[in-house]
């Protein structure tokens, strides 16, 4: 029989990588261009904006859309596979000891780019970051985040952390911000301690959309914090994702370093800043608020609005998925991602699943220790 745990956990797990799949067809659009080209909003699986991909964006000639997932679920499964090995809680050096071989060790397949390869060949530049500080650089992995590219890179595979410290979102914050030192710092830091807290209490029972929130505002810093309250209080005077992206951009505008114009940013984009947010979290809560914790219009808020859609969908999709469990996530699009990414969606979430399950039993062995411990200094 499956349990409340592991039923979250593949929801968590699976509704991340449906929503990265869908979200990352449109990734890099506006909306108006997003309708325009697919002729309407996108409400499943498209192909690819730009019908010749290999050779319209030659920096990242990657195969966005027809249901394949991107770095962002590369990633989540890598880190999956992390904690499978360790089977305890993670922290920097773990991405040193452990991550840097899941990136640059073996080959798998990526669908993107349509053959076997190593992670690191798809990972992004601020992602081979990890690679570079920590292999080739031998940095201290607590200090290897510093002088990164600030962005989602780090919360977009966090979900697992709020998994393992399931119902408990300071746990799943300190542990992230823990791990992540090891590959950002500031708001892009902070965005994975929040997104990991987000998981967490997601995985509660009785959690709700509003719960989400309000965990997340407890615990967020700065601008993240600024900017959550913003975008989530705009959110909540809207019925509907259609018609809501001009209300939310402007709402997160004032925290956002990446320009209007997507691809045309200034000098001060992905810079250090306590007063700055990633943009992908918070529009992710947003959806989430929106649609009331529905995990197909949630999803459907990150890829029709477009920027970073991939990353927002797939956050969105974790948090949608984690309340819901998996039958909340449409089973077609589970089917039709799996399929044409060539990638067991389900058995992952199973995997972390089990792997909280012995963590949380040696959590609860380590504190009556502590506590009997503890015990004996208090008497006279």
């Amino acid at each position: 029989m499956t349990t409340p745990l592991e039923d979250r956990a593949i929801g968590c797990v699976a509704g991340a990588a449906v929503g990265d799949a869908l979200g990352g067809a449109t990734e890099g659009w506006t909306p108006e261009q997003i309708v325009e080209r697919y002729d309407g909003q996108v409400e499943g699986i498209v192909p690819p904006f730009n019908e010749d991909w290999r050779n319209a964006r030659p920096i990242a000639p990657y195969h966005k859309g027809d249901g394949h997932i991107t770095d962002d679920t590369l990633m989540t499964h890598a880190l999956i596979r992390v904690y499978e090995k360790v089977g305890d809680h993670l922290g920097a050096y773990a991405m040193a000891e452990h991550m840097v071989p899941e990136l640059m060790g073996e080959r798998q397949w990526i669908p993107e780019l349509e053959a076997d390869a190593l992670p690191l060949q798809r990972i992004f530049l601020a992602e081979k970051w990890i690679v570079a500080r920590l292999h080739y650089g031998h940095v201290d992995p607590r200090e290897a985040g510093v002088g990164n590219i600030v962005n989602c890179g780090a919360a977009m595979y966090v979900a697992p952390i709020g998994i393992v410290n399931a119902a408990d979102p300071d746990a799943a914050y300190a542990e992230a911000i823990d791990l992540t030192g090891a590959h950002q710092s500031s708001y892009g830091r902070e965005a994975a301690g929040v997104m990991a807290a987000a998981v967490a209490e997601a995985m509660r029972p009785g959690a709700t959309a509003d719960s989400v929130v309000s965990a997340c505002l407890r615990l967020a810093k700065d601008g993240t914090r600024a900017a959550i309250e913003s975008v989530c209080e705009a959110a909540r005077g809207l019925g509907h994702w259609d018609g809501s992206f001009a209300a939310l951009r402007a709402a997160v505008r004032p925290y956002d370093t990446v320009a209007d114009t997507y691809r045309d940013q200034g000098l001060g984009a992905r810079r250090p800043s306590r007063t700055h947010s990633i943009e992908e979290l918070p529009l992710a809560l947003a959806f989430l608020v929106i649609a009331k914790g529905d995990f197909r219009e949630t999803v459907l808020g990150g890829v029709n609005y477009g920027r970073d859609a991939d990353s927002i969908a797939s956050m969105g999709g974790a948090i949608a998925g984690a309340l819901g469990g998996l039958a909340a996530v449409p089973g077609e699009w589970v089917e039709q991602v799996g399929t044409a990414s060539r990638t067991d969606l389900v058995a992952p979430g199973r995997a972390i699943a089990e792997v909280a399950r012995r963590v949380h039993a040696g959590d609860v062995t380590r504190r009556r220790a502590h506590e009997a411990a503890f015990a004996g200094l208090l008497e006279a």
